[in-house]
C-alpha cells in the first residue's frame, strides 16, 4: 500500500490546485483524478466548457486548455502524484485514511474531497434509451456532429445557454427548451443568445418524450408550441444541473446538507471530521465557479498542512 501525507479525491481544477499547493507546503500528495461516479478526464467539468472568460489572467481560453495548464502546474512539483483512477471506497483506520481505487490502495494522514458533481440525466421517456444516439450531455464534445441540423437544448441556466451558443456554431437551428418564463444566464451570455438568430427559446415547457428509430428524430412537449406538441430535432443536449458527488464522504460520517453538499467551515474548508477537508462544487459554498473552487482547493491544502503538522 502506498502512503501519502495528503490525499485529494477529485482531479478537477479544485483538486489540482489543492495538489499543487499541498506539494508547495512540503506534503507528499496524491491526486486521484477519476471522480467517483463521474467519467471525466483530469481537469474535470471545465474541460467540457468551450470558452472561459471569467478566470483571472486569461481574457479568453478554452476550458480544456485551462485545465491542462492547471494539471501541468501541479505535475511540476515532485511531491505530487496524479493518478486517473476511480475511487470506490474510503475508510478511517486509526490515524490514517485508507482510499481504495479499482487499481490500488493508498493511505493518507489527511484527506480532501474535491469530488464535484455529475450531470443530471433527462428523465423523460426515451431519455436513457437514446443516450449517445442523439441525447447528449456535452455540447463541446458533440456539437460538430450536428452540422446543419436542428437540435434542442434542455435547460435555462448559464451552462445551457453556453451550450446553445456552441451548438449554433454548427447547427442550422437551436431550440432552447426552458421550463421557466425565460433563460437566466450571466448577462454577457444572455445578450449573445438574444442576438443569435439561430437560437429560439421555447419557455414554460418540458420534454415528456424523446422519439426516434435508431437515433433521435423528435421530442414531445407537455404543451403545444406553434400549434404542435411534437418538435422535429436531430439531437437533444441536456443541461439541467448537477448531482453532488458526496456519497464517499457521507460513508465515513461527513455531514451534508439537504442538497447532499458537504458542510464546511468556509474559512478553513474543514468538515465535521478531524483531518477531513472538502472544497469546490461538492461543498455547501453557494457561489460555484472554477475560480472559487481553485481558491478553496488552496485554502484546504493550507489548513490540511496545519492539521498534518500538529498530528
Amino acid at each position: 500500500m502506498e502512503s501519502y501525507d495528503f490525499i485529494v479525491i477529485g482531479g478537477g481544477g479544485t483538486g489540482l490546485s489543492a495538489g499543487m499547493y499541498g506539494a508547495r507546503l512540503g506534503m507528499k500528495t496524491l491526486v486521484l483524478g477519476f471522480n467517483h461516479g463521474s467519467e471525466l478526464p483530469i481537469g474535470g467539468v471545465i474541460t467540457t466548457t468551450n470558452l472561459v472568460e471569467n478566470y483571472p489572467g486569461f481574457v479568453k481560453i478554452s476550458g480544456y486548455d485551462l485545465a491542462k495548464k492547471l494539471e501541468e502546474h501541479a505535475r511540476s512539483y515532485e511531491l505530487v502524484t496524479i493518478k486517473n483512477e476511480l475511487v470506490i471506497d474510503v475508510k478511517k483506520d486509526k490515524n490514517n485514511f485508507l482510499v481504495e481505487t479499482k487499481k490500488g490502495k493508498y493511505s493518507g494522514k489527511v484527506i480532501l474531497f474535491a469530488t464535484g458533481t455529475k450531470w443530471k440525466k433527462l428523465e423523460a421517456k426515451g431519455g436513457k434509451e437514446f443516450e449517445n444516439r442523439g441525447v447528449n450531455y456535452c455540447a463541446l464534445c458533440d456539437a460538430p456532429l450536428y452540422k446543419n441540423k436542428t437540435v434542442a437544448v434542455v435547460g435555462g441556466g448559464d451552462s445551457a445557454s453556453k451550450d446553445a451558443l456552441v451548438l449554433a456554431e454548427h447547427a442550422k437551428k437551436v431550440f432552447m427548451i426552458c421550463r421557466g418564463e425565460d433563460i437566466h444566464p450571466e448577462k454577457i451570455t444572455f445578450d449573445r443568445i438574444k442576438q443569435n438568430k439561430k437560437i429560439e427559446i421555447i419557455p414554460n415547457v418540458e420534454i415528456t418524450e424523446v422519439k426516434g428509430k435508431d437515433v433521435v428524430e423528435s421530442i414531445v412537449l407537455n404543451k403545444k408550441y406553434l400549434g404542435k406538441n411534437e418538435l422535429t430535432v436531430n439531437g437533444v443536449f441536456v443541461a439541467i444541473g448537477h448531482i453532488v458527488l458526496s456519497d464517499l464522504a457521507k460513508k465515513i460520517g461527513v455531514k451534508t446538507n439537504s442538497h447532499d453538499e458537504i458542510i464546511i467551515n468556509h474559512k478553513t474548508c474543514e468538515t465535521n471530521l478531524p483531518g477531513v477537508f472538502a472544497a469546490g462544487d461538492v461543498t455547501d459554498n453557494q457561489f460555484k465557479q472554477l475560480i472559487t473552487g481553485v481558491a478553496e482547493g488552496c485554502t484546504a491544502a493550507y489548513y490540511a498542512f496545519e492539521f498534518f503538522g500538529k498530528n
